[in-house]
């Protein structure tokens, strides 16, 4: 195993021999915590108080290109060539169209670079391969694209909030472009930011609260002395630490593969299958915590990802977390487990996709997110069944939910039984996701009689679908509703990061003034 081929450096080979691991994850992980330091020593002597933003995007973007020269080889020169392209399309298109040349562009650079990578190099590795980076950088270029075309074409008043907080109002210059595609912190695991937060971090205004004034400029309200994300660091390189020994233990004695062993599948009993299924796939999640918990952790350490202060004046460092995992652990929806898990990508498709579409937002959102994961046939199988289940968990809770509300005690068993049937279903429905092939997807399927895919369609097709308060809203627009009040809320990285620093900022002066806060 641990002398599968690499495109990358095979300077840490005998380190890959002695731990048992592929090179290309050794590279990956070596990296990160060298990204790490640099972080550490990037926040320290290139701050934006002692240095030029010049400066600190050279010296982002050099360090980034490096780490993935360092893990890629010369497949790194795919991030150059996909960001170059991508530019020139928003350059010579202009910004009425430009964020639909630059979304067909670069989501289909990306598939033809997954095609060969699975079909040419190595199907069914869980190889630290090129294509990852590129699912992230994917991701910026259209992000900033539609980001661009909302600031410098459409109207205000046309933009949601979160849209309009997110708006680019001029275009980026070719070092600033590269630098938040290509920066180090992000480079190689992500995660997602915006144009606005990254440029904003760059330039040193993280720690300070702007509000539009009566004029349309920005007005700074007040400051505090800069937060230290020593403590944050600290903690989530604990997670990282846990996330990594339950992998490299748990995980390895509770594969998933052994859900569609034939022996096991013709002895053991159903509660047995039952539990299996659920602990391997649990056993399967610590690998993602390790890997964006620590990219968080890098981005901190540089001194990016402040998100403000909460009601006690506690420093917020979770601008651009990718997850919470007692709130997946915990899920009592498929919902709740989406909005909790891959945060920033969740936030991306409905960004990209689901505030854009008319015809049909959930089933398009679900193709996307299939389609930027991947060719392997076993994630479309996990996004389509994905489509039918979040309908039905939507009518299933509208029938039911208000009947077991009355009480605390009716509360409690219908999070009880909701925490089991989520967790299952779940379970269910990401197997193929990590089998990735069809035959084995099937054969999991077949053995457990497509239960949830025929639970699914039974509940859209005899439950009633009601209608909201209003009885004019269909279920689309109730979702998109949710979702706004969700990016507006815990999750938004554009318009709430400026309303929360604001207030709290402005409690904190009535109090005692003397700290700092944010502006995104």
């Amino acid at each position: 195993m641990a002398t599968t081929s690499t495109t990358g450096s095979t300077l840490l080979q005998p380190l890959s021999n002695a731990v048992q691991l592929p090179i290309d994850q050794v590279n990956f992980v070596v990296c990160q915590l060298f990204a790490l330091l640099a972080a550490i020593w990037f926040r320290t002597y290139l701050h934006s108080s002692k240095t030029s933003s010049f400066i600190r995007h050279v010296v982002a973007t050099l360090l980034g290109l490096y780490l993935a020269l360092f893990c890629f080889g010369w497949y790194a020169l795919h991030f150059l060539v996909q960001s170059g392209i991508s530019y020139c399309i928003m350059v010579i298109i202009g910004v009425e169209n430009m964020h639909k040349y630059c979304f067909v562009f670069a989501l289909g650079y990306l598939t033809v670079c997954q095609i060969s990578r699975v079909y040419i190099f190595d199907y069914g590795q869980y190889s630290a391969d090129f294509s990852g980076p590129m699912m992230i950088i994917t991701q910026k270029i259209t992000s900033l694209a539609c980001e661009i075309h909302d600031g410098m074409f459409r109207k205000d008043e046309e933009l949601t909030p979160s849209q309009r907080g997110l708006a680019v109002r001029r275009m980026p210059s070719l070092l600033e472009y590269l630098s938040y595609n290509c920066n180090f912190m992000g480079i190689l695991a992500g995660p997602l930011c915006s144009y606005k937060d990254y440029i904003t971090f760059i330039e040193g205004r993280s720690y300070h609260v702007a509000q539009s004034g009566e004029n349309g400029k920005e007005e700074m309200q007040c400051e505090r002395a800069e937060p230290s994300p020593n403590m944050a660091v600290i903690q989530k390189l604990l997670v990282c630490g846990l996330s990594l020994f339950f992998h490299l233990t748990v995980s390895r004695t509770l594969p998933v593969e052994y859900n569609i062993d034939e022996r096991f599948q013709a002895t053991a009993s159903w509660p047995t299958k039952v539990v299996y299924l659920y602990v391997s796939i649990l056993a399967a999640r610590p690998k993602y915590y390790f890997a964006w918990t620590l990219a968080d952790a890098i981005n901190n350490a540089a001194g990016f990802g402040f998100r403000g202060y909460d009601k006690n004046g506690a420093a917020r460092w979770d601008l651009i977390s990718n997850l919470r995992i007692q709130q997946i652990e915990m899920s009592t929806s498929f919902k709740m487990f989406v909005d909790n898990w891959n945060i920033q990508t969740a936030l991306w498709l409905k960004r990209v996709c689901y505030e854009r579409v008319s015809l049909s937002p959930t089933i398009q959102t679900f193709i996307l997110s299939a389609i930027w994961h991947g060719v392997y046939p076993g994630y479309y199988l996990t996004f389509f069944l994905g489509v039918v289940v979040t309908l039905a968990a939507r009518v299933m809770r509208n029938n039911f939910r208000h009947h077991f509300i009355k009480t605390p005690q009716l509360k409690l068993l219908y999070d009880i039984i909701t925490w089991v049937v989520t967790q299952v279903a779940v379970s269910y429905m990401v197997l193929p996701f990590v089998l990735l092939s069809i035959k084995p997807s099937f054969m999991f399927y077949s053995h457990w009689y497509y239960c949830l895919h025929i639970a699914s369609i039974l509940v859209l097709l005899l439950l009633p679908l009601k209608k909201t308060q209003r009885g004019k809203k269909t279920h689309e627009d109730v979702q998109l509703s949710r979702s706004k009040k969700f990016d507006e809320g815990e999750n938004s990285l554009g318009q709430n990061s400026f309303s929360t620093a604001n207030n709290v900022c402005c409690q904190n002066q009535e109090v005692a003034s003397g700290h700092s806060s944010l502006k995104q």
